[in-house]
């Protein structure tokens, strides 16, 4: 455990400087907006691009972990409908505020997950979580906007606004391309390498810090019923069902870590801006993301420590 979390430690420590830069005012609202759309669209893209493109595909138990993820991810929704009349009777958990538990407990933040599987296992983590993001992005996208059209009162998107949604991502379009360069064995110059190189090494330090500037410590209130369900059932819950899924599907060893990493990160915080957008309780969204990021000092430790 001590070596995970001294691995978590400087991921935590750029948390917080991003929260302290935020908190002083150095970098305004809407210029953060503009670092974070440079994360998203530009940096993150690069080192997903080159990861996917250089990796030995099959060195790596890539459909058994897919298929562990995935299973993992389907267990929690199941649960999640089931449990939802119950929380609706038992504490008066409506519609809005169920999306924000459901969005809360399925999704992930793959900024933080990348920077955590960088330290942890090194070069082969980040190539390992990169193909993990292959088969959880579309399925949690789609997810999270078919139980926010149902439950929440936003307007319900159509098929096309959906496929739209997915194949104008800029995580998915990098990964896409890196897999047909990969499989067709397509060579790049070295100066392209090189530049791409650059940006990935800028990628996981500034979008760790855009992670910190979001969190808003001034939205947290009492803690209730849904507050509690929405933060900390991903992190119990997550990585115990991504362990057994991973022994079914014999995955061990780095990739193993991996899968735990991706199901005991905390929640994504575009989640908050989906719940915005359709309907669903932000507020509450923000909070649990919020609670999520910082209890993660003590869970994804513990996580890695039992399953990883």
């Amino acid at each position: 455990m001590l070596m995970t979390l001294a691995a978590l430690l400087p991921v935590i420590l750029v948390i917080a400087s991003g929260h302290l830069v935020a908190r002083t005012g150095l970098i305004s609202g809407e210029q953060w907006r503009g670092v974070e759309r440079l994360a998203y669209y530009v940096l993150f893209p690069a080192v997903l691009f080159r990861t996917i493109s250089t990796v030995d595909f099959s060195s790596l138990p890539t459909f058994n972990m897919g298929a562990a993820l995935l299973s993992s991810i389907l267990a929690m929704v199941v649960l999640l409908l089931i449990m939802r009349p119950l929380l609706e009777r038992a504490f008066a958990i409506e519609g809005p505020r169920f999306t924000s538990i459901f969005q809360g407990t399925v999704r992930w933040n793959a900024m933080i997950a990348l920077a955590i599987a960088d330290n942890v296992v090194g070069e082969q983590g980040l190539a390992i979580l990169a193909i993990a993001m292959v088969f959880m992005i579309p399925v949690l996208n789609v997810a999270s906007i078919l139980v926010l059209s149902h439950y929440a009162s936003g307007t319900t998107p159509s098929a096309a606004r959906i496929a739209r949604d997915l194949y104008t991502n800029p995580f998915i379009l990098s990964i896409g391309a890196g897999v047909i360069v990969n499989v067709l064995g397509i060579p790049f110059p070295s100066a392209v390498d090189d530049t791409l190189e650059i940006l990935a090494r800028a990628s996981l330090p500034i979008g760790i810090i855009c992670v910190g500037a979001g969190l808003d410590l001034s939205s947290l209130r009492r803690p209730g019923p849904a507050l509690t369900l929405g933060t900390f059932l991903r992190p119990l819950l997550m990585p115990l069902f991504a362990f057994g899924f991973a022994q079914v599907f014999g995955v061990t060893g780095p990739a193993q870590t991996i899968v735990i990493i991706a199901s005991a990160v905390p929640s994504a915080s575009n989640s908050y801006l989906l719940a915005r957008q359709m309907g669903g309780d932000a507020k509450l969204m923000a909070e649990i993301i919020t609670l999520q990021t910082l209890a993660a000092t003590v869970t994804i430790p513990l996580a890695v420590l039992i399953f990883g």
